[in-house]
């Protein structure tokens, strides 16, 4: 079977982190390699993961300075600097894995059974349940989309796309996926591997109205189409916190707009990305788009 390395960005994950390390030690298919980059933390999550390493060797901990200013660029700039401890390694397929994951056994054995479907699968990765309250739930059905948290690239991919945008607003994930389907590569998400999100993201940022807000903000800077955006909130609008929530994002990408506020990614990733929004709402409509 292909060999695949893993980095885990973490900061401050005493709580979860070990739930990532009982499963990732526990694979059928174990990684060839897997750098864990401890981006300055101030509590015990360095010791837990020193804990590991030497009783795996295929466990790596590297320790990095954080950077000052808070933003999402930082989890990539964390991401990278595991990339450079994986400069000489061989490896067929690489991925993130974030902190407060877990899995089964066999979950990277059947992330790697998908790719073996078609060579231009370039993006792989589970179905992730969040947890609320004491339930795991998940909004997750997209079958052309992975969360980031989980997202396994074949490394001819990865490099096509020169890896993640270190963007301040965050959508690393998705411009990834943008860039790779624009580029001719499959996103297939893996339904029969599931992995569990043991913090809800974004709660460490606010309070669930500000997170929507951040979401906006987010999608605008992404350049997202503005009717498919709306379409998009509409649908959401049952997530909580019901309708205000959805509200407040659409409200936040139309106050982006007001302001001709800065689009992050190039205008032909742009370009690409509303021509295939707009292709998904004529399809949502029965309707076949001309060519």
């Amino acid at each position: 079977m292909s060999s695949y390395v893993v980095i885990t960005p973490a900061h401050n994950e005493e709580r979860y982190i070990e739930r990532t390390l009982q499963s990732m030690v526990a694979q059928t298919v174990p990684p060839r390699r897997w750098v864990i980059v401890d981006d300055g933390s101030t509590d015990g999550t360095a010791g837990i993961v020193e804990s590991y390493c030497g009783r795996y060797p295929f466990i790596t901990l590297v320790r990095k300075t954080r950077d000052p200013e808070r933003n999402f660029a930082r989890k990539v700039h964390a991401f990278n600097r595991g990339l450079e401890e994986l400069r000489d390694e061989p490896y067929d397929f690489i991925g993130n894995i974030d902190a407060d994951i877990s899995f089964g056994p066999d979950y990277f054995e059947k992330v790697l059974k998908a790719f073996d479907v078609d060579p231009r699968i370039g993006i792989s990765g589970g179905i992730v349940y969040t947890k609320f309250t004491n339930k795991f739930k998940t909004y997750d059905h997209t079958a052309d989309s992975v969360g980031g948290k989980v997202q396994l690239f074949r490394r001819a991919c990865f490099e096509e796309i020169s890896g993640y945008r270190a963007l301040k607003f965050g959508g690393i994930d998705a411009t990834a996926e943008i860039m790779s389907r624009m580029r001719g590569w499959k996103v297939r998400k893996s339904f029969e591997a599931p992995a569990f999100e043991h913090r809800p993201t974004g709660f460490a940022y606010g309070n669930s109205l500000v997170i929507k807000m951040c979401e906006g903000r987010r999608f605008y800077s992404l350049g997202y189409d503005p009717i498919f955006f709306f379409l998009r909130c509409l649908y959401r609008a049952r997530e909580y916190p019901f309708v205000v929530g959805s509200a407040a994002a659409f409200g936040r990408y139309l106050y982006g707009m007001a302001r001709r506020e800065a689009i992050a990614l190039p205008p032909d990733v742009v370009s690409y990305l509303r021509s295939e929004q707009r292709a998904k709402l004529w399809r949502g409509l029965g309707v076949r788009p001309r060519v």
